[in-house]
């Protein structure tokens, strides 16, 4: 009898709030189809949305070549069109969606420690910030693990590419392909993974910078990835566009197309290609020393493969298996050895799930698992080991498995081990830099996400041979609309500390109150004390507040008297619990939760920025118009603004009379369909002396062009460096003046951007207040403008105040304060403008 590993994926290929299935019989034929051929493709771009999900779908699915997609950035400086999350938690979201759009196309997934600080105008600025190096280690390391014989990047190492991000990622393609093959490159490495030479290098070419290719351009190989898969029942472009439409924060739902449909690669390095991109490279078994029997013993098992009866094909599988072990090491050895053994898994139809009852607990806490296992096959399976270091389960047993039995169920209550570490995403564990993450643990580079919290093992006997099962401890309920739905098992602090508000503004040097929510994560009574870390010169009454919790989710709040410093200055304050006999606990818990991805858990520091700044500001009231997604609403609750979030059937003459201001959300007028409705009320409003202020939104899908009372352009300028000279253009203006002094130092601490799309042409009503331009560059004088339209302002703003409000930016509370605070007279509306008014269209 011969013992070997038998892994199942732990990340299955549907959504992760479904229960598990099973693949159906034409996904194990495509799995047994892909077990001969032994090539591997890795595309490469620089954010999640860049990658080709039809070239991706049509190499994993047609050409079954191993398939991935290395994205150098997790997307964190881009807009979200779905919610408020920015920055650390976006990229969160987007490394999601591009795991579930894998999951759909089959791929894989890899990243560097690159971080999408935002739109970088060069190659040279991007590298500055990311520190070059580091990432260029970071993808030799994915080349070299990896192993790709084809590279297709999806950018020309150029300024073609539009952003440095991209053009960045080009030219480290580029260097890796060479650098990755010497043995004088980062030494380490070598030492663990060898070294690597891709066969060919090519650029994904876009129609965008070469409007005239097409297949009978010199030099250019042609994928026709329209075609369509009779075994799938769809075309490659249509499951490309399931696949694409994962990236819902950005917007980019798309439809299938069908028929033939073409996209074109051009030479860059290594051999070249005529027809085939795979040309000269050898995909088969006899690519690997002492592989002759597997390749026949593989295509007797495609042709002997009965649909109705997958079971069949367990005996080929363990003979294909046999001779996999006897190979020597290597990545086909690794790749084949797992693709096999999930197909005995697929064939067997063997079910094992290990699921609990609360989705978190505290190292060192009790927690139930339930196993549950069906066999759905007359192939003899038993169980007989159960191991678990995580939670210290090690049980012999014999539980034989009949063939479609009622669900054999066993529960185990154990203790998390204490040294288990919290489940945060691994590269957000600690404070990073603008432009790198900090992973301490270099095994973790490349890796799209966390391992599961808790693994559980499983000896069984398969026909006859030991295979070790690993399923990972997963949380499950029933919801009433949605059916069984799951989501990740999270290890969190004994006791979660959380600031009510994530900045906290100090107008003059009185006393603020700051609440605390503690929250206890552990079973059985805590008790402990809370203090907030505060800056120098700062104080508070009382220094600590005890807190006694008797069981676990208990939540308590706690309020300290905060004494600001007499000096302006943004600062951070943070919450620690100090537990007896168990240490200091200074862990949020923040969960993020959309329907298309894993519900995600972040462990954050509990800090809030403190901002102490003579802020002033007129009026009391201000609508809001939600559009994709920001945390300007909390920002002018900070202020000390009372804020009604209007939604499209509130735009009426009778609710905006009650508003001092309205303001309209990031992107409202890409995204909020019924904008254009709303607008002739909303310049009414204006007319008879209300203030409204636009935000930022792009310029290619406007749901109306009437959103303005006089001519206005949006253009794709923008000012990406955050330390931009800004130039007051009318310091005599009300919206530099009043009820706060603007000078050049209110510019001063702002992050990633002063803003984006800026308007570049309007009418001579409006006014521009601000002028500010990156190196070398024109003057962008855009940023702020502001018309008098009837009695009241009309203000269209693109400084992104989406993202410098949020970090508690002094001078943009200032700025934008004034801006909501401009105030109109009283209406004389004459006929002109009133006929101008009733002629405008939604």
């Amino acid at each position: 009898m011969r013992s070997f590993v038998f892994i199942l994926l732990l990340i299955p290929t549907f959504a992760f709030s479904q229960s598990q299935r099973q693949p159906d019989a034409a996904q194990i034929k495509l799995k047994l189809k892909k077990l001969n051929v032994l090539t591997s493709v890795l595309y490469m771009a620089a954010h999640p949305d860049d990658e080709n999900t039809r070239i991706i779908t049509y190499l994993a699915n047609d050409y079954l070549a191993t398939t991935g997609y290395l994205s150098l950035t997790r997307g964190d400086g881009g807009q979200n069109l779905i919610g408020s999350e920015i920055r650390d938690q976006l990229g969160l979201i987007r490394t999601q969606e591009l795991l579930a759009a894998r999951r759909i196309d089959g791929g894989q997934q890899f990243f560097t420690r690159a971080n999408d600080f935002g739109f970088s105008k060069s190659a040279d600025e991007t590298f500055r910030i990311w520190n070059k190096d580091e990432v260029l280690s970071d993808v030799i390391t994915i080349f070299r693990q990896y192993q790709p014989d084809v590279i297709i990047t999806r950018f020309p190492p150029d300024e073609r590419a539009g952003h440095g991000h991209h053009t960045a990622s080009a030219i480290l393609a580029q260097e890796a392909f060479d650098l990755a093959a010497s043995k004088d490159i980062y030494p380490d490495q070598v030492k663990q993974f060898g070294t690597w030479q891709p066969k060919r290098l090519y650029t994904n070419t876009g129609r965008w910078w070469n409007t005239s290719i097409n297949e009978n351009t010199p030099g250019i190989v042609t994928l026709h990835v329209g075609e369509y898969s009779n075994l799938l029942g769809q075309s490659y472009t249509e499951i490309a566009a399931i696949s694409r439409s994962q990236h819902k924060s950005q917007g980019f739902g798309s439809s299938g197309t069908r028929g033939d449909q073409q996209e074109y690669l051009e030479y860059m390095k290594g051999a070249k290609a005529e027809k085939n991109i795979l040309e000269g490279i050898n995909t088969t078994w006899s690519r690997v020393k002492g592989s002759d029997k597997i390749q026949p013993l593989v295509t007797k098992a495609i042709a002997d493969f009965d649909e109705e009866k997958p079971y069949n094909t367990i005996p080929a599988l363990l003979q294909i298996r046999k001779e996999i072990l006897k190979l020597e090491p290597g990545i086909w050895k690794t790749r084949k050895l797992a693709e096999t053994e999930q197909l005995l898994a697929d064939c067997s139809g063997l079910f094992i799930d290990v699921t609990t009852d609360k989705f978190y607990v505290a190292p060192g806490q009790r927690v139930t698992a339930s196993i549950e296992f069906v066999n759905r096959s007359p192939i003899e399976i038993s169980v007989n080991k159960i191991q678990s270091g995580d939670i210290g389960i090690d049980s012999a047993l014999s539980l034989p498995l009949k063939n479609n039995a009622a669900a054999t169920q066993i529960t185990y209550k154990r203790s998390v081990q204490k040294s288990e570490p919290y489940s945060s995403p691994y590269w957000l564990t600690e404070k990073h830099g603008v432009g790198l993450f900090t992973v301490t643990d270099k095994s973790l580079i490349g890796k799209p996400e966390n391992d599961p919290a808790i693994h559980i093992s499983f000896t069984i006997m398969l026909a006859g041979e030991q295979l070790t099962v690993t399923r990972p401890l997963r949380y499950k309920w029933t919801d009433p609309a949605k059916g069984e739905q799951a989501r990740p098992f999270e290890i969190v602090p004994p006791v979660l500390v959380k600031l009510t508000n994530n900045v906290i503004i100090f107008n003059d040097a009185s006393p603020r109150e700051v609440t605390v929510l503690v929250t206890s994560a552990s079973d059985g009574r805590i008790t402990g004390a809370l203090h907030l870390d505060i800056p120098q010169g700062w104080k508070t009454q009382p220094e600590r507040i005890t807190f006694d919790l008797k069981e676990r989710g208990e939540e308590q709040v706690k309020t300290f008297q905060v004494f600001p410093s007499s000096q302006e200055e943004t600062s951070t304050i943070k919450a620690v619990a100090s537990i007896d006999g168990e240490g200091s606990f200074d862990r949020s818990m923040q969960t993020i939760s959309y329907d298309h991805i894993p519900t995600q858990t972040l462990l954050s520091k509990a800090e809030a920025k403190v901002v102490r700044m003579d802020l002033k500001k007129e009026g009391s009231t201000i609508g809001y118009i939600r559009g994709a997604g920001d945390e300007i609403p909390a920002a002018l609750r900070y202020m000390g603004y009372t804020v009604i979030e209007m939604k499209n059937e509130d735009v009426n003459a009778a609710t905006l009379k009650q508003m001092d201001a309205v303001v309209l959300g990031v992107r409202a007028l890409n995204t909020n369909t019924r904008i254009g409705y709303s607008m002739p009320a909303l310049l009414d409003y204006v007319n008879n002396g209300g203030t409204l202020v636009v935000q930022y939104n792009t310029n290619g899908d406007l749901v109306t062009k009437n959103f303005s009372p006089y001519p206005l352009e949006i253009s794709r300028d923008r000012v990406t460096e955050e330390d931009a000279a800004v130039r007051i253009l009318k310091a005599d203006h009300p919206a530099v003046t009043t009820p706060n002094k603007i000078t050049v130092k209110d510019f001063d601490g702002w992050v990633q951007e002063r803003g984006l799309y800026f308007p570049n042409k309007w009418d001579a009503h409006f006014e521009p207040v601000l002028s500010m331009n990156d190196k070398g560059e024109t003057s962008k004088d855009g940023s702020v403008l502001v018309a008098k339209y009837g009695n009241g302002y009309y203000i269209y703003t693109s400084i992104s105040f989406f993202r410098e409000l949020p970090e508690g930016v002094a001078g943009a509370y200032k700025l934008f304060a004034n801006l909501v605070s401009l105030r109109g007279t009283k209406p004389v509306v004459s006929p002109q403008v009133n006929k101008k008014r009733k002629s405008r269209q939604g």
